[in-house]
């Protein structure tokens, strides 16, 4: 658990769920996703994103953001990536959440013995792009002209960070 002066980053619980899906529905729209978040229920969303699934940030108890983590596939060959994503509150943003988000997220990595953190990243969003450059994730390919977002082709960006020793 990281500790700073205004908020926590804490696992996710199963009472964070209805702050988790509302930030979803704030955070991940045409500009940021090619299939925003669209959560039926309370269940359906616990199922795809079940409680210690995410790291979160919180002041108090209102949810700031979030990374969420998740093998991205079966198969025991895959096991020592992550695939991930992080949203933070459009009120919280600009204050050092993300990085420490995605510091914490980097640290549990190396803590679980993940070697690898991979997500993905619309070409349309550049201030995306320019955050995980900052922290240091590298673009390992281009799915050019991937998806049709409102009138436009976007390019699905497929980037990585490898975990150091120091995590």
């Amino acid at each position: 658990m990281l500790i700073s002066h205004t908020y926590t980053i804490r696992p996710s619980e199963i009472k964070d769920a209805a702050q988790l899906m509302e930030l979803d529905a704030l955070v991940w729209d045409k500009h940021t996703s090619p299939a925003p978040f669209q959560w039926r229920s309370r269940q359906q969303y616990l199922q795809h994103c079940p409680p210690g699934s995410q790291l979160i940030a919180v002041l108090g108890e209102r949810v700031c953001g979030y990374v969420g983590f998740y093998l991205p596939t079966g198969m025991p060959v895959n096991r020592h990536v992550y695939e991930i994503n992080i949203a933070v509150h459009p009120h919280d943003r600009r204050c050092g959440i993300a990085t420490a988000l995605m510091d914490a997220m980097k640290q549990h990595a190396f803590e679980q013995g993940i070697i690898k953190l991979r997500l993905r990243v619309l070409s349309s969003n550049p201030g995306a792009i320019a955050f995980y450059t900052h922290c240091g994730f590298v673009t390992e390919g281009r799915l050019v002209s991937e998806f049709y977002i409102a009138g436009k082709y976007v390019d699905d960006i497929l980037m990585s960070y490898f975990i150091q020793a120091n995590g």
